[in-house]
């Protein structure tokens, strides 16, 4: 037997590559992430858009991804032109409903992606529910109805732009056999 792992580091490091590999697949443009893998009290919903999303299976936790406004616009047109999207049928302003349905989309590609790939390398499954994108004028911190005292923070970069993931999960321990 191997020694164990604690979970959200494992779907941490795998969420840099995924988040990482989708979006640049999406938007045809350059993603970095920072080799540091925070860990943080608690998870919050910061301004100015962010997207949450519950999984639960195998595995249950919470991801928040925060963006400044700057962030999440140069995602969105990104997207928008990487798909087509005529430029004059791009939204101006961040505000937009576009927006923010643009960015739950990316979060529902990336989350169908990480489930993939933590099914492959661990034989453990599970869902998620329907991201939720929202515009912030203030922070709001989480308080989950569940037992997630693990929380990860991993930091992003688009362009110029950072945004950041923040994950919380329940305690435990991958062991392979």
């Amino acid at each position: 037997m191997s020694e164990p792992m604690v979970s959200i580091d494992e779907v941490s490091k795998i969420f840099l590559k995924t988040a990482q590999h989708t979006l640049e697949t999406s938007t045809k443009q350059e993603v970095t992430y920072s080799s540091t893998i925070q860990k943080i009290p608690k998870v919050s919903m910061k301004p100015d858009l962010t997207c949450f999303v519950q999984f639960n299976g195998d595995y249950n936790g919470l991801v928040v991804i925060n963006f400044s406004a700057s962030a999440a616009f140069e995602i969105y047109k990104s997207y928008m032109k990487a798909m087509g999207m005529p430029k004059e049928e791009i939204a101006t302003t961040v505000a937009s409903p576009e927006v923010s349905d643009t960015i739950g989309e990316i979060t529902n590609q990336v989350m169908g992606q990480l489930t993939k790939d933590i099914e492959e390398k661990f034989n453990l499954n599970a869902i998620f529910g329907q991201p939720k994108a929202l515009t912030l004028n203030s922070s709001i911190t989480l308080v989950i109805d569940s037992d997630y005292r693990e929380n990860r923070r991993l930091s992003f970069k688009i362009g110029n732009y950072s945004f950041r993931i923040e994950i919380a999960m329940e305690h435990s321990e991958f062991v392979l056999i």
